[in-house]
């Protein structure tokens, strides 16, 4: 049987590789489970604000001063604010920047494969995906020219944003779908909410918002054959230090009123999803029921009022009408609950339909 390709993406948009950074990607041999650049990077950053001589350097790493010089040239190229001397290599903190190359993720490094600017994440994991790659490969760039949301909609993707893309090969029926997008969700409510220091709550499907203006979305797209996924793409966007599109929309650093490390928000919410893989595996067929539970947890505006409408049709926040209703949540299968009038329960997969609160 030949495989069916799934996508919750009405525009498909050619697939782009970004060959100016495929050297960053390529990664270079590693020295025990970090490469050169990310021992450098840590041993540097261990002694924040001293001078660490080259040699003492090389003793640490096992490597030689060459080796060292090599990889100091390196970072400086890739933008890193390092100073050298007689006595050795300082790196300034202040004017380093917030970067997001594979190395800086150390014995994760060779999950990530980072564009400065491309298309769409999405792009690039479905691309590497087609390639074979396993379980757990991350794209991230800084900009994306191409970013979207859900049915066609665009993504503003301006530089100081978190724009990235879970590659995984998750062995769960097709029916299934939803539950892999409501948990990244969960995990990038639960980051934010860590790092802003107010609580994150969640729209579905595939929203997240704090104090009614959204911060975050999620979309997925994926492969299946037969009746079981082969791969599945969860693209992130989040705002963290880039201008807002709208009033209705708000960024890490607006909440705070200072700038925020995008490496360490992706750092918790790849932390978040572990955490919550390892507890849903753990709840065997109880595992869609735990993760509908916590995504219940954090649900904004349960029990108010709610339409629920064919977002392939909304103009200007209007759409097709299917239902209305009291919003009550998910139901196991990562479905909309609405309670109709007469007490009827009213169920809606996700995709195409879009839930709005009157």
């Amino acid at each position: 049987m030949l495989p069916v390709i799934c996508s919750f993406v009405l525009t498909i948009i050619p697939f782009f590789v970004n060959l100016t950074l495929m050297m960053v990607n390529r990664g270079e041999k590693s020295v025990g489970r970090l490469s050169t650049k990310a021992k450098i990077l840590t041993a540097l950053r261990e002694r924040e604000g001293e001078t660490v001589s080259g040699s003492g350097l090389a003793a640490d790493l096992g490597i030689s001063r060459v080796g060292v010089w090599k990889g100091i040239q390196a970072l400086v190229a890739a933008g890193y604010f390092i100073k050298s001397n007689d006595s050795g290599y300082f790196m300034d903190p202040v004017k380093t920047n917030d970067f997001l190359y594979p190395w800086e993720f150390g014995e994760n490094e060779t999950m990530f494969r980072f564009f400065e600017n491309t298309p769409s994440t999405m792009d690039n994991a479905r691309e590497f995906a087609g390639r074979g790659h396993s379980t757990g490969i991350i794209t991230v760039a800084d900009t994306q020219s191409a970013g979207r949301g859900r049915n066609g909609r665009t993504w503003a993707s301006r530089h100081g944003g978190l724009y990235c893309s879970f590659l995984d090969r998750p062995v769960i029926s097709l029916a299934d779908y939803s539950m892999p997008a409501m948990l990244y969700q969960i995990a990038v409510a639960r980051a934010v909410s860590s790092v802003c220091g107010k609580q994150a709550k969640l729209r579905w499907p595939n929203d997240v918002y704090i104090d009614g203006q959204k911060i975050a979305g999620i979309i997925t797209e994926l492969e299946a054959a037969g009746d079981m996924i082969k791969w599945m793409a969860t693209g992130v966007g989040v705002n963290v230090n880039n201008p807002t599109p709208s009033a209705r929309a708000v960024s890490c650093c607006e909440i705070l009123r200072h700038a925020v490390s995008r490496r360490l928000l992706l750092i918790a919410i790849i932390n978040e999803a572990a955490r919550l893989k390892k507890n849903a595996a753990s709840a065997s067929a109880q595992g869609n029921s735990r993760i509908a539970e916590e995504w219940n947890s954090l649900a904004d505006c349960v029990g108010a009022k709610a339409a629920i409408v064919d977002s392939r049709t909304v103009q200007e926040d209007k759409g097709r009408l299917l239902a209305r209703g009291a919003f009550a949540g998910v139901d196991s299968a990562g479905r909309c609950v609405i309670k109709a009038q007469g007490k009827e329960t009213l169920y809606f997969n996700p995709g195409p339909v879009s839930v709005m609160f009157l």
